[in-house]
């Protein structure tokens, strides 16, 4: 007697998981709270990094790293915005490498899944540059948004004095880092335990995973894609959503 056929295999679709580290304090906007809930348009920062994912089909479900002391504050302003259950709050670190592990920990990946980790505080990311990252990382592991450079670039020493150049860098081998950064979700858990066990602290996660003496891809950003850091770059915010509103 003949064996029946075999169970169709259904290959386990690909994953995607966006990380917002929120838990710093900004202290150079020297205001009253940290820069990830300033109002932007009547409406915190964060809540708008977070809409710019929640619009992209995509991504599976979001995970912000916050502080202890705003896990309610964050929780009922999700709640508030209607991102429930879609976002979830975890509760961050000491600096953004520990909130993005945190996060990681939190995340039901696969090694396969892909993984976005986005500054809270880049309002104005949009939904095409996040599909281009996702695409990128799918194609290559890892990819990051980058802008190309336009001023000169110098290397410097630092002294007791200022600083002094050592060398002119072209332009043409310098990008400016941007978020998201994404990686494939196994590749990029490696690299952070490598860091940690080697007391390794990162500036961004491409540090960790290029360390790690992985390629990483650059997607083109934008200068709407800014990092809201000094107040001056609130007002340039307010701007820029000013022209996206018909």
């Amino acid at each position: 007697m003949c064996p029946g056929p075999s169970p169709m295999y259904t290959p386990r679709v690909m994953q995607v998981f966006a990380i917002l580290p929120a838990a710093g304090l900004g202290t150079r906007m020297a205001g009253p709270q940290p820069k990830q809930f300033l109002a932007l348009a009547g409406v915190p920062i964060l809540i708008h990094s977070l809409r710019a994912f929640a619009s992209v089909p995509r991504v599976t479900a979001i995970y912000v790293a916050v502080r202890k002391s705003e896990l309610e504050r964050v929780e009922a302003q999700v709640a508030e915005y209607g991102f429930a259950p879609r976002v979830h709050v975890v509760e961050g670190g000491d600096n953004r490498q520990e909130s993005v592990a945190h996060a990681l920990a939190a995340v039901p990946a696969a090694d396969s899944d892909i993984v976005l980790v986005h500054d809270a505080v880049r309002p104005l990311i949009d939904a095409a540059t996040i599909e281009r990252t996702i695409d990128a990382v799918a194609e290559t592991g890892a990819a990051i948004v980058g802008l190309p450079a336009i001023d000169t670039i110098k290397q410097v020493e630092r002294t007791a004095h200022g600083a002094l150049i050592t060398a002119t860098i072209p332009r043409e081998f310098v990008v400016l880092a941007q978020t998201p950064q994404g990686f494939r979700y196994g590749l990029l858990q490696r690299a952070f335990e490598e860091a940690t066990a080697d007391g390794f602290v990162g500036t961004d996660e491409a540090s960790v995973v290029e360390r790690a003496g992985l390629p990483v891809a650059v997607v083109p950003g934008s200068q709407v894609n800014l990092k809201i850091t000094q107040p001056g770059d609130l007002e340039l915010a307010e701007f820029y959503l000013r022209q996206r509103t018909p």
